[in-house]
Protein backbone atom coordinates (compact mmCIF):
# COMPACT_ATOMS: atom_id res chain seq x y z
CA UNK A 1 0.00 0.00 0.00
CA UNK A 2 1.45 3.36 -1.24
CA UNK A 3 2.18 5.61 2.02
CA UNK A 4 0.48 9.52 1.10
CA UNK A 5 3.13 12.12 1.60
CA UNK A 6 0.88 14.59 -0.43
CA UNK A 7 1.48 16.62 2.62
CA UNK A 8 5.42 17.17 1.94
CA UNK A 9 4.59 19.41 -1.13
CA UNK A 10 2.33 20.98 0.56
CA UNK A 11 3.88 21.84 3.43
CA UNK A 12 7.04 22.90 1.54
CA UNK A 13 4.66 25.09 -0.55
CA UNK A 14 3.06 26.93 2.17
CA UNK A 15 6.65 27.13 4.16
CA UNK A 16 8.00 28.99 0.88
CA UNK A 17 5.28 31.47 1.31
CA UNK A 18 6.02 32.15 4.92
CA UNK A 19 9.69 32.82 4.21
CA UNK A 20 8.49 35.15 1.57
CA UNK A 21 6.22 37.22 3.69
CA UNK A 22 8.61 37.28 6.64
CA UNK A 23 11.54 38.63 4.21
CA UNK A 24 9.38 41.26 2.67
CA UNK A 25 7.64 42.36 6.07
CA UNK A 26 9.95 45.30 8.10
CA UNK A 27 10.14 45.08 11.65
CA UNK A 28 7.29 48.10 11.61
CA UNK A 29 4.90 45.17 9.75
CA UNK A 30 5.67 42.72 11.76
CA UNK A 31 4.05 45.05 14.98
CA UNK A 32 1.16 45.24 13.19
CA UNK A 33 -2.16 44.48 14.85
CA UNK A 34 -3.89 42.06 13.64
CA UNK A 35 -7.48 40.93 14.96
CA UNK A 36 -8.17 39.43 18.11
CA UNK A 37 -5.41 41.89 20.04
CA UNK A 38 -2.48 39.60 17.87
CA UNK A 39 0.13 41.17 15.90
CA UNK A 40 2.05 39.56 12.67
CA UNK A 41 5.15 38.80 14.59
CA UNK A 42 2.16 37.54 17.43
CA UNK A 43 0.67 35.27 14.90
CA UNK A 44 4.14 34.12 13.64
CA UNK A 45 5.29 32.82 17.22
CA UNK A 46 2.06 31.06 17.40
CA UNK A 47 2.54 29.02 14.24
CA UNK A 48 5.85 28.23 15.54
CA UNK A 49 4.19 26.90 18.83
CA UNK A 50 1.93 24.47 17.22
CA UNK A 51 4.71 23.58 14.93
CA UNK A 52 6.92 22.91 17.66
CA UNK A 53 4.17 21.12 19.53
CA UNK A 54 4.52 18.26 16.60
CA UNK A 55 8.23 17.89 17.33
CA UNK A 56 7.36 17.58 20.61
CA UNK A 57 5.11 14.70 20.12
CA UNK A 58 6.71 13.16 17.19
CA UNK A 59 10.14 12.68 19.31
CA UNK A 60 7.56 11.60 22.54
CA UNK A 61 6.00 9.16 20.39
CA UNK A 62 9.02 7.42 18.74
CA UNK A 63 10.79 6.74 22.58
CA UNK A 64 10.57 3.09 22.76
CA UNK A 65 7.13 2.36 24.60
CA UNK A 66 5.31 5.69 23.98
CA UNK A 67 1.56 5.77 23.98
CA UNK A 68 0.26 7.29 20.82
CA UNK A 69 0.24 10.95 21.48
CA UNK A 70 -3.67 12.51 22.39
CA UNK A 71 -5.87 13.81 19.92
CA UNK A 72 -6.04 17.34 20.02
CA UNK A 73 -9.31 18.21 22.06
CA UNK A 74 -10.63 21.21 19.87
CA UNK A 75 -11.84 23.05 23.37
CA UNK A 76 -8.82 23.48 24.54
CA UNK A 77 -7.00 24.93 21.33
CA UNK A 78 -8.60 28.50 22.59
CA UNK A 79 -7.38 28.68 25.72
CA UNK A 80 -4.02 27.35 24.74
CA UNK A 81 -3.83 30.38 22.49
CA UNK A 82 -5.31 32.43 25.35
CA UNK A 83 -2.54 31.31 27.55
CA UNK A 84 0.68 31.43 25.55
CA UNK A 85 -0.44 34.74 23.63
CA UNK A 86 1.30 37.34 26.36
CA UNK A 87 4.51 35.73 25.59
CA UNK A 88 4.24 35.66 22.26
CA UNK A 89 3.51 39.33 21.72
CA UNK A 90 6.22 39.69 24.17
CA UNK A 91 8.49 38.57 21.51
CA UNK A 92 10.64 41.07 20.08
CA UNK A 93 8.82 40.96 16.39
CA UNK A 94 11.90 39.93 14.30
CA UNK A 95 12.93 37.34 16.71
CA UNK A 96 9.49 35.71 17.07
CA UNK A 97 9.58 35.53 12.56
CA UNK A 98 13.32 33.61 12.64
CA UNK A 99 11.64 31.26 15.51
CA UNK A 100 8.47 30.57 13.17
CA UNK A 101 11.13 30.07 10.20
CA UNK A 102 13.36 27.79 11.67
CA UNK A 103 10.55 25.85 13.55
CA UNK A 104 8.86 26.08 10.33
CA UNK A 105 11.95 24.10 8.64
CA UNK A 106 12.35 21.41 11.63
CA UNK A 107 9.41 20.20 11.52
CA UNK A 108 8.96 19.67 8.02
CA UNK A 109 11.74 17.81 7.26
CA UNK A 110 10.88 15.67 10.25
CA UNK A 111 7.59 15.12 9.43
CA UNK A 112 9.07 14.83 5.78
CA UNK A 113 11.59 11.61 6.77
CA UNK A 114 9.17 10.02 9.03
CA UNK A 115 9.50 6.57 8.51
CA UNK A 116 6.57 5.16 6.20
CA UNK A 117 5.72 2.93 9.30
CA UNK A 118 5.28 6.04 11.23
CA UNK A 119 2.77 7.49 8.85
CA UNK A 120 1.03 4.05 9.18
CA UNK A 121 0.54 4.21 12.39
CA UNK A 122 -0.24 8.29 12.70
CA UNK A 123 -3.08 7.36 10.14
CA UNK A 124 -4.44 4.47 11.96
CA UNK A 125 -4.38 6.01 15.73
CA UNK A 126 -6.47 8.80 13.55
CA UNK A 127 -3.94 11.29 13.51
CA UNK A 128 -3.28 12.54 16.74
CA UNK A 129 -0.22 14.25 14.90
CA UNK A 130 -1.26 16.77 12.06
CA UNK A 131 1.76 16.23 9.32
CA UNK A 132 -0.26 18.05 6.86
CA UNK A 133 1.42 21.71 8.40
CA UNK A 134 0.67 23.44 5.31
CA UNK A 135 -3.18 24.05 6.39
CA UNK A 136 -2.35 25.92 9.51
CA UNK A 137 -0.23 28.35 7.70
CA UNK A 138 -2.17 28.73 4.85
CA UNK A 139 -4.96 30.12 6.91
CA UNK A 140 -2.42 32.54 9.07
CA UNK A 141 -0.95 33.68 6.21
CA UNK A 142 -4.46 34.53 4.59
CA UNK A 143 -5.03 36.85 7.26
CA UNK A 144 -1.77 38.11 7.82
CA UNK A 145 -1.07 39.34 3.81
CA UNK A 146 -4.48 41.13 4.57
CA UNK A 147 -3.26 43.06 7.27
CA UNK A 148 0.10 43.65 5.42
CA UNK A 149 -0.62 43.57 1.48
CA UNK A 150 -0.28 40.72 -0.70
Amino acid sequence: MAIDRSYVAKNDAERARLRALVARCTDEMLARPTPGGWTVAGVLAHLAFWDQRIITLVEGWRKAGAAAPRMEIAADVDWINDAAKPMFLALAPRRAAEVALEIADRVDALVAGLPDEFVTKNAAAGNPINLLRAEHRHEHLEELERVIGR
